[in-house]
């Protein structure tokens, strides 16, 4: 057995897009439009790691979801926490749970989904303004 992506819907895809690539980092591996099934996939991974992805699902007719807690969240290892966040933020992301610890922070997507950022390796030394930045709604 062997893991394959996370599937994740999605309500506007050029949103989702622009938050996962221009802004997580992601990369657009591949994508198919299905003009009869009324969708669009894009599988995204991290650069140089293609084996872990995320299939964005875009369903051409709209639908509501939910702010998607019940599915959980996706998590990415990252080389400078406290960089990210501060890319994120610069780019209008609200940091939901700031990495305080230098170790983990989550923010959400466009469509509400949880992301776990987790420092790779040993976590950073604690500082501001992150380690007295308090979290904002739930995540």
């Amino acid at each position: 057995m062997k893991y394959l992506h996370t599937m994740v819907r999605v309500k506007d895809i050029d949103a989702s897009l622009k938050f996962y690539c221009n802004q997580l980092g992601l990369d657009e591996l591949r994508r198919h439009d299905s003009e009869q099934g009324r969708f669009t996939l894009v599988f995204l991974a991290a650069p140089g790691d293609e084996e872990a992805q995320v299939e964005l699902t875009h369903n051409w007719d709209p639908e509501e979801y939910d702010e998607g807690r019940n599915f959980g969240h996706l998590a990415y290892q990252v080389d400078n926490i406290y960089q990210l966040c501060q890319s994120l933020m610069d780019a209008g992301v609200t940091i939901n749970r700031p990495p305080r610890d230098g170790r983990m922070a989550f923010v959400r997507s466009p469509d509400n989904i949880s992301i776990e950022l987790l420092q790779k390796g040993e976590s950073l030394p604690p500082q501001e303004p992150w380690a007295s930045m308090e979290s904002q709604g739930h995540w």
